[in-house]
């Protein structure tokens, strides 16, 4: 794989929203306003580049059997400097993001990178990953968030949009809201690249890049 296509993959063919449906919970949880959905991205895009490089200068001296614990402790330690930035310098946005700005920790989307991806390529290219994926996920966060708050609330970035702001549906702030945008975002993604978005055949624990991490099947 190219190290271009190693950028791209993540927007459109990956996008871990959209295609591979990871980090749906902040996907649909702080998407009601754009704002959010930026700042979300931005700080789990640096939170992703920072655990990659750093996972992929390590990946030959962390031991196997306890290296996602100390994924772990890697992806923490770059959440809670974030964290720290973030309510430094904006806010509003961290008191907006609230829990899960710190729930990023446990983002499938920066885990599953680390362990499919980091720790076995070098450092340009999990950085090069990273920002791909950190794109994809910021984008589709974008997405999804201009679509719930512009016919939700009238607005766009706080901005109000004429005969909107008056005539909202409410519902598109609300969980059912997000959910109804979030399917037919998925299923225009599968139909505008005709089905050759990555898909899962293998639905068993040996088709599941987590298997080893929840116990389901034993090192070799």
């Amino acid at each position: 794989m190219s190290r271009l296509s190693g950028l791209t993959n993540g927007i459109v063919r990956e996008n871990p929203v959209l295609v591979l449906v990871l980090g749906a919970c902040p996907a649909l949880a702080v998407s009601t306003q754009a704002t959010n959905a930026v700042g979300m991205g931005i700080a789990a895009t640096a939170v992703l580049l920072g655990s990659n490089v750093f996972i992929s200068l390590l990946r030959n001296i962390i031991p196997d059997k306890v290296r996602i614990p100390c994924f772990i402790v890697l992806i923490a330690g770059f959440v809670t400097l974030a964290e720290m930035v973030i309510e430094a310098y904006a806010y509003p946005l961290y008191q907006s993001l609230g829990i899960f700005l710190p729930l990023i920790v446990v983002n499938c989307v920066i885990l599953g990178r680390a362990e499919m991806f980091a720790k076995k390529n070098k450092v340009l290219d999990s950085a090069l990953d990273a920002i791909g994926m950190g794109l994809g996920f910021t984008l589709a966060l974008l997405v999804i968030a201009t679509i719930r708050e512009v016919f939700g609330s009238g607005t766009w970035f706080g901005l109000e949009l004429p005969w909107l702001i008056d005539n909202n549906i409410s519902v598109m702030t609300m969980a059912p809201g997000g959910f109804v945008v979030f399917g037919l975002l998925i299923a225009l993604v599968n139909k505008v690249s005709k089905g050759r978005a990555v898909r899962k055949k293998d639905f068993s624990c040996e088709g599941c890049p987590s298997a080893r991490i929840c116990g389901k099947i034993e090192e070799s």
